[in-house]
């Protein structure tokens, strides 16, 4: 199974090929750096496991969120909007594509892959197919306000 994250502004996809990646801003501590003043230095934790992606938020200062709700653990589906701060991204899940070689991979031996959200272009994003999801995986949040 491939995961990646597309950024929704536009830019290469990011494949995630570890078991666990952390993302923030801290090139030194992060697996996938994004340079932005909003995103924490430690954001959040993506698992990959048995075709899924789960993610944690690591109290960040301004939140982790899916498809707009703010969450601190859930699951990721096909389709869903991973959004670090400001920073848009769709998730892709899926069989992988030979000969796709115009994204960054995440990997187990691979250094930090840095993103600049301002050097993202439109011209390179390909869309993923958003339809939702009929699925009952579904995020959790430990936000009890929204019940």
């Amino acid at each position: 199974m491939q995961a990646k994250l597309i950024p929704v502004d536009g830019g290469a996809a990011y494949t995630i090929t570890r078991d666990v990646t952390v993302v923030g801003r801290s090139r030194e501590l992060c697996d996938l750096a994004i340079q932005s003043v909003s995103i924490s230095k430690l954001q959040c934790l993506i698992a990959k496991t048995d075709g899924l992606l789960f993610i944690r938020d690591l109290a960040s200062t301004n939140g982790t969120k899916v498809n707009g709700q703010r969450v601190t653990r859930g699951a990721l589906l096909p389709g869903d909007e991973l959004a670090f701060a400001s920073v848009k991204f769709r998730v892709h899940l899926g069989p992988s594509v030979p000969g796709e070689d115009d994204e960054e991979s995440i990997g187990v031996d691979e250094e930090t892959v840095e993103i600049n959200p301002q050097e993202l272009s439109a011209e390179d994003f390909e869309p993923v197919d958003s339809a939702q999801s009929s699925s009952d995986v579904r995020l959790l949040s430990d936000d009890s306000s929204s019940s």
